[in-house]
């Protein structure tokens, strides 16, 4: 299976919001052709029915993909509309935050493909980055073309199970909300330190995505390039050492949070 497959059998997109908008700009500008994507969305957009795709009409009998992109308390009402084509060769592909492959498979049947992915919103962008896993029906061929799907939208990494869902959303799912709110408080502690609003949000939106940027294309670890930054008894190791304290700095918080992160993403999983 793979992306000739796709545009011979069809894609359905179920859902197309910001993250299923994003998806389909990039196949499109890769090649897949529109009239090869059947989009099923309630409220479409003026800029998906400007795009030349099948909008909420009749489905191809075998699609190579369902893509479910709709929001998690929407599941119950759009997926059943599609169990004819569960247990069969088309393979379900879930961006959906929360919904376990078992839940899928009592939906659709327990022989059916079926791949979960976890992206996040710099997908927006082109720079997510979404982790997979499959079920036991889910070939190597179906991961690789889901990883094809998915690299439209940024990075794709594989997960060893199911298990390891929720620290990736701890991690990288949720992980741009503590970015956007290190970049707040950045913000607000240089108008503490006298700079004026405007200058501090750009100073701090600046400093984070490039250095966020750097450490990505940088050759050396995130250690090396802060070890870096910082000469002995300098201004950025006063810094560091009220950040990177054991008791109440960036560690301990970071471990807190994740774990709340990781405890709510497991209650919600299990309904």
């Amino acid at each position: 299976m793979n992306m000739d497959d796709v545009a011979h059998r069809g894609l359905v997109l179920l859902g197309c919001g910001k993250m299923g908008s994003a998806m389909l700009a990039g196949w499109l500008k890769s090649g897949l052709p529109a009239t090869s994507v059947w989009v099923n969305d309630p409220f479409p957009s003026d800029w998906l029915k400007a795009q030349g795709v099948h909008v909420n009409q009749a489905l191809p009998a075998d699609p190579a993909v369902v893509l479910v992109a709709v929001k998690p308390q929407m599941m119950g009402d759009a997926l059943p509309t599609l169990q004819a084509l569960g247990n069969g060769t088309t393979v379900f592909l879930s961006v959906a935050a929360g919904i376990t492959i078992a839940t899928y498979e009592a939906m659709l049947g327990a022989q059916t493909p079926i791949i979960r992915a976890m992206p996040n919103t710099p997908a927006a962008i082109g720079r997510g980055i979404t982790a997979i896993v499959g079920n036991a029906h889910a070939s190597g061929p179906m991961l690789d073309l889901a990883d094809a799907l998915l690299s439209a939208i940024g990075q794709v990494v594989r997960l060893e199970g199911e298990h390891q869902m929720s620290a990736v959303t701890a991690i990288s799912g949720c992980g741009p909300a503590y970015v956007f709110h290190l970049i707040e408080a950045m913000a607000a502690a240089g108008v503490g330190a006298g700079l004026a609003p405007d200058l501090a949000m750009k100073l701090a939106k600046a400093t984070v995505g490039g250095a966020g940027a750097l450490a990505e294309e940088a050759a050396e670890d995130p250690a090396t390039l802060r070890q870096n930054v910082t000469s002995p008894n300098g201004v950025t190791y006063e810094a560091l050492q009220v950040l990177m304290n054991d008791t109440d700095g960036f560690p301990p918080l970071l471990v807190r949070a994740v774990e709340a992160a990781v405890k709510r993403d497991q209650e919600l999983s299990n309904g």
